[in-house]
């Protein structure tokens, strides 16, 4: 009798080990959507039960110096019946891009930027001991665990601290002939310019210096793509090399970024000298469309041009898997690439 209940009972454990369901961490993210329009894609993004949902800029359209309108925005965006399904059913993260910051590609010598972030927190309820409202500025850095892993969310600010970008003028160079389009900028050459400014930069170092098993660089203006005549870190190419020598610095593995601005959305990849390939995940248009693709020589997936949100997955093995995937307003998985997280360490 004895040795039939061993036997049961190592049958049960066997069992249950075999039942263990792998870890799974889901990040939902996306950009650019008008508040008066429908956005069914963040009901398609609450039915995959994400851990967050990132709101990476644009995440209305507020476009105006009359803060009383951009309150008014928010709170339609905010009545929306998909975005209140999404706002119940998980925790969301936010920074901001140009038309939600308050002019369109705005940066620091927009006169309401202080108000527009008051504004900003109020509606994304920001607590009132919250670091944040602390210093200039939104940048902030959220953490998301699953079991012993944890998840670092960088939340950056490509609007406070920014320069004017340098208007592109007729003759002006172009490192490519295949351009089909009149670009908008050119990239600046100064190294004294900047995007983030140097408190936010110095806030950055430190954050990246902090353990962590994946970073999630979230930005409103692409990263890793080429220069395309309109906004992008490749705008202050000086900028965008100081990201990079930062991360190899800090020794900072796992970073990749999520972007937005661009109204579709395409992944790239930046390979540098001595460092892991930067993936840049880009989801931009929950409502907004555009016509083209401009030009982008590290894109490896896409581009998507219907409404879509972006998802990560990782599964969390002993080298852990992480899926890219763009979700369309059809529910269609239109790109799908995944990674192993060893691929985002120092050789």
């Amino acid at each position: 009798m004895k040795r039939l209940t061993y036997i049961a009972l190592l049958a049960l454990l066997f069992s249950c080990k075999q039942e263990k369901k792998e870890e799974v961490t889901r990040i939902a993210f996306g950009s650019c959507g008008y508040q008066d329009d429908p956005q069914p894609v963040l009901s398609i993004a609450a039915d995959q039960k994400p851990a967050a949902f990132i709101f990476l800029g644009d995440n209305i359209y507020g476009d105006t110096d009359n803060m009383d309108t951009l309150r008014n925005k928010y709170t339609r965006w905010m009545a929306q019946p998909d975005f209140k399904r999404l706002d119940s059913s998980t925790q969301l993260f936010a920074t901001w891009d140009d038309h939600d910051f308050g002019r369109n590609d705005a940066g620091k010598w927009y006169p309401y930027k202080n108000e527009s972030k008051e504004i900003f927190m109020q509606f994304f309820k920001e607590p009132a001991e919250s670091e944040r409202r602390k210093h200039e500025g939104i940048y902030k850095t959220e953490y998301i665990k699953e079991g012993d892993k944890t998840i670092q969310v960088i939340l950056l600010d490509v609007r406070t601290f920014r320069n004017d970008l340098l208007l592109y003028k007729k003759g002006d160079s172009l490192p490519r002939k295949e351009y089909f389009y009149t670009p908008e900028y050119t990239p600046h050459s100064s190294a004294d310019s900047t995007l983030l400014g140097s408190e936010q930069w110095k806030w950055l170092e430190g954050e990246l210096k902090k353990p962590a098993d994946l970073r999630l660089i979230c930005s409103g203006s692409q990263f890793s793509i080429e220069y395309n005549g309109y906004e992008a870190w490749a705008n202050f190419p000086h900028e965008q090399k100081k990201m990079l020598d930062l991360i190899k610095s800090t020794k900072a593995s796992g970073v990749m970024f999520l972007t937005g601005d661009v109204h579709y959305a395409e992944i790239s990849k930046l390979e540098e000298p001595g460092l892991y390939p930067i993936y840049d995940v880009t989801a931009s248009g929950i409502t907004s469309t555009w016509d083209f693709a401009t030009l982008n020589k590290n894109r490896i997936e896409g581009p998507v041009m219907d409404n879509h949100f972006g998802l990560l997955t990782i599964t969390w093995d002993k080298d852990p898997v992480i899926r890219m995937e763009i979700i369309d307003k059809y529910r269609n998985s239109r790109i799908e690439y995944t990674i192993k997280r060893s691929e985002l360490d120092f050789k």
